[in-house]
């Protein structure tokens, strides 16, 4: 009875806080998508766009031609074809990113792997595998994955497999981590584990669940994410070098039954998120407005929400989420967000497609 009463009281808090915004209005810009679970601008009029099945479409002027030539990928329950991103010099290099579920070893399953490439006439060419996870598992859930450059580095992310006992605490080993190297894939010496004789050198911080949203701060420059709780305690992060954000030993959650699996909120030695969610939202997909298009979004991030099919607007002061909105009530599971070269704010729903959010 106690237990169903916090479960209760969390519920009604968390709702409380939350308000409601049904004017925000929208524009379909590509339709008949199953799962967009990416897409990048080439420029206003083109799109590339991941559909999770295993699938790049270029859309452009209106068409949808198919890329070909893409690695062999695993649709394995939340894996399959995942994040893409642009070269920040695109433009002069021509590179695209992904990450993806592969088979990786000689045992049956997946895991994440990233890789570059270039296309030509709607054919992948000069592919490079910059990254595979190890070990394979069997397991559908927690791939990740988000990538995202800085200035001089490339940050993705990779869930923890499913394996919440082994990996995520351990820096021998892939999943539950944020990655960091050089567009080439090479390993920056300074990373923080690469003195560990044994450790995954490429580990930038450790402890995550399954981090699928990523951006970079526009004033601070710092590294945010959010990452899916289990029942409750989905979380927004700052990531620092070499920091242990404390998955499984410390969450706001419980299992899915409403059990617990630790008695710790708070515990030394890890990192407390700056913002959480009892009951969960389910966040996919994390943009910071910099629009002068959107004033009625200033100093805001905009979060999907697969759970509960609606846009999660948080506005930040410093690093407190002080309010938070809901938009687009009801419109789908909103999977992946991207600014546009114009400006306007782009959000890829399942089974609907990629819209435009049209500013009041």
């Amino acid at each position: 009875m106690r237990k169903n009463i916090f479960i209760l009281y969390a519920l009604l808090t968390s709702i409380n806080a939350i308000s409601y915004s049904d004017d925000t209005k929208y524009e379909i810009i590509v339709n008949d998508l199953n799962n967009p679970w990416s897409f990048v601008f080439l420029n206003e009029n083109s799109i590339l766009i991941n559909e999770k099945k295993g699938e790049l479409i270029h859309f452009e002027n209106g068409r949808k031609k198919i890329i070909t030539g893409l690695p062999d990928i695993i649709d394995l329950g939340q894996g399959g074809l995942l994040d893409i991103e642009l070269h920040p010099n695109y433009k002069s290099n021509g590179w695209i990113y992904i990450t993806y579920a592969s088979s990786n070893d000689e045992n049956n399953g997946a895991n994440t792997s990233l890789m570059r490439f270039k296309i030509k006439n709607n054919q992948i060419i000069n592919k490079e595998l910059l990254y595979s996870a190890t070990p394979n598992s069997k397991k559908g859930q927690h791939f990740g994955s988000r990538i995202i450059f800085d200035n001089e580095y490339l940050y993705f992310s990779i869930g923890d497999r499913g394996n919440r006992n082994i990996n995520p605490q351990n820096i021998k080993r892939d999943g539950g981590k944020i990655y960091r190297l050089y567009d080439d894939g090479s390993i920056p010496v300074d990373n923080p584990f690469t003195n560990d004789r044994y450790s995954k050198k490429a580990i930038f911080s450790y402890g995550h669940r399954n981090p699928q949203g990523m951006a970079i701060h526009p004033a601070t420059k710092e590294l945010w994410i959010h990452e899916h709780g289990p029942r409750g305690g989905d979380e927004i992060n700052i990531i620092k070098a070499g920091k242990n954000y404390g998955w499984p030993l410390a969450s706001y959650g419980v299992n899915y039954i409403g059990t617990k699996f630790t008695n710790n909120k708070v515990l030394q030695g890890t990192e407390q998120p700056i913002h959480y969610w009892v009951p969960s939202i389910a966040p996919s997909g994390m943009i910071f407005v910099n629009s002068s298009l959107y004033p009625e979004l200033k100093n805001s991030i905009l979060i999907g929400s697969l759970k509960f099919e609606y846009l999660h607007q948080c506005i930040v002061d410093g690093n407190k989420v002080i309010k938070e909105n809901k938009l687009l009530d009801k419109i789908g599971r909103v999977r992946s967000l991207e600014v546009g070269p114009n400006g306007y704010i782009y959000a890829g729903i399942e089974n609907l497609g990629i819209i435009k959010i049209l500013p009041n």
